[in-house]
């Protein structure tokens, strides 16, 4: 257990002094997931007609707890992991007494570390430049927010890695993950809100996995009405359901990738 811990220790601060080195990256890499910032503006306004059951300050809020939460569950392991498989670079990893995914982990857990000042500067900042938005969400909702940002770390990084498994034979596996963010991009609460969606179509969408993994934190953190039990067991039904299938393609997919002389 202590080795375990010491191995897990050695990796996360070992990637955290990496991305430390790339500090003005991780600034950029923040500012690329500013898309919910610019659909904020576009919503206040919307919200300002009365047609909807969230007002201006409603949807400014949302807009920005999306921008927090993607900050914290933006998953990349398809591309590296791809990368890996095409450049014969996993033959190396798969010699070492370590599954290669806790590489992927360490990695994307040191960088979330390494943006916590900048979510810091975009609060104040956003805080002051819109100040009628501010709100002081309560223990509770705070305290649930992270567990469900927790969460939708784990399913995402799950559902991308179980994706990554298809480059053993295809040498594009991302294309299946930009495929997926079509569907992801809409569902998920990123550009709409799930409570400006008809009921009937809403009441379907929240048994797939997307709107747990922007729109459930999201919501959670501003107070909007979120069944955190049954959202918190779909999540976990299908974290088991995607980790059951990553592990089936990892050990079919080893047998392609040996096959081929890796």
């Amino acid at each position: 257990m202590q080795w375990t811990i010491a191995k897990a220790k050695t990796l996360f601060l070992t990637y955290y002094a990496h991305m430390l080195e790339y500090r003005a990256e991780i600034f950029l890499w923040a500012l690329s997931n500013s898309l919910p910032l610019i659909l904020m503006g576009v919503w206040i306004k919307a919200g300002k007609s009365g047609q909807f059951n969230l007002g201006s300050l409603d949807f400014a809020r949302y807009f920005f707890s999306i921008f927090l939460v993607r900050q914290f569950t933006a998953i990349w392991v398809i591309w590296d992991f791809e990368r890996e498989v095409i450049e014969g670079k996993l033959s190396f990893h798969l010699l070492q007494p370590i599954d290669p995914v806790w590489r992927h982990v360490a990695m994307h857990l040191a960088e979330k570390m390494t943006r916590i000042p900048v979510v810091i500067v975009f609060i104040g900042l956003f805080f002051i430049l819109y100040p009628q938005a501010f709100w002081q969400p309560s223990l509770v909702q705070i305290l649930l927010f992270v567990i469900a940002v927790a969460m939708a770390f784990i399913l995402r990084f799950l559902i991308q890695y179980t994706f990554a498994m298809f480059a053993f034979w295809i040498e594009r596996a991302s294309a299946i993950q930009q495929l997926w963010f079509l569907f992801y991009g809409v569902l998920s609460g990123l550009i709409a809100p799930l409570e400006v969606f008809p009921p009937g179509f809403r009441e379907i969408v929240e048994l797939t996995p997307f709107p747990y993994m922007m729109h459930f934190p999201a919501a959670l953190l501003v107070g909007l009405d979120v069944n955190f039990i049954r959202s918190s067991l779909i999540m976990l039904g299908w974290m088991v359901l995607f980790f059951i299938a990553n592990r089936w393609l990892w050990k079919k997919g080893l047998k392609q990738y040996s096959g081929m002389g890796a």
